[in-house]
């Protein structure tokens, strides 16, 4: 099996879209550090990532044997919300964001992955719903870099 160990940075390479095969994954995989997964070309492979880190669309990881495998994020249902007022859609950002879903935030849209719940909230806000299949890339979150033990960090100990 191949085993990929590695992030690389694309500034590392001469050419930044330089690699040998892709991996199309949804989200929930893409936030794993551990997984078994099968590579777009058919070949098995495992990824053991530093934890803590989520693999976006277009980041490059480098298997042991030096093997670039491109990330794709895989189509997945999700909930895309649009409206012509960005107010509407920053009240709807709060209220999502306040049941700490994970919401992508894009100019013209938000987008979480479905829940006709959440859907009938944002639609009772005045926003239109369309649940499609699209890839999700919501937002890492503020405490990506936070210390693993707590959570949270403000520069002193408690």
């Amino acid at each position: 099996m191949i085993r990929i160990t590695q992030i690389l940075q694309k500034s590392s390479l001469k050419i930044s879209a330089a690699h040998d095969t892709t991996l199309s994954l949804p989200i929930r995989e893409r936030t794993k550090s551990r997984i078994k997964v099968t590579l777009d070309d058919g070949r098995e492979a495992g990824l053991f990532l530093p934890r803590g880190e989520i693999l976006r669309g277009g980041d490059l990881v480098q298997s042991e044997e030096g093997l670039v495998v491109e990330i794709n994020a895989a189509p997945e249902t999700v909930s895309t919300v649009t409206s012509d007022c960005s107010h509407a859609l920053a009240r709807a950002s709060y209220h999502l964001g306040n049941r700490h879903v994970p919401l992508q935030i894009e100019p013209d849209f938000l987008r979480y992955q479905h829940d006709h719940v959440l859907d009938e909230m944002v639609v009772g806000l005045g926003l239109s719903v369309a649940v499609e299949e699209a890839p999700f890339e919501p937002e890492a979150g503020a405490y990506k870099n936070a210390s693993a033990s707590n959570g949270h960090s403000h520069g002193h100990d408690h």
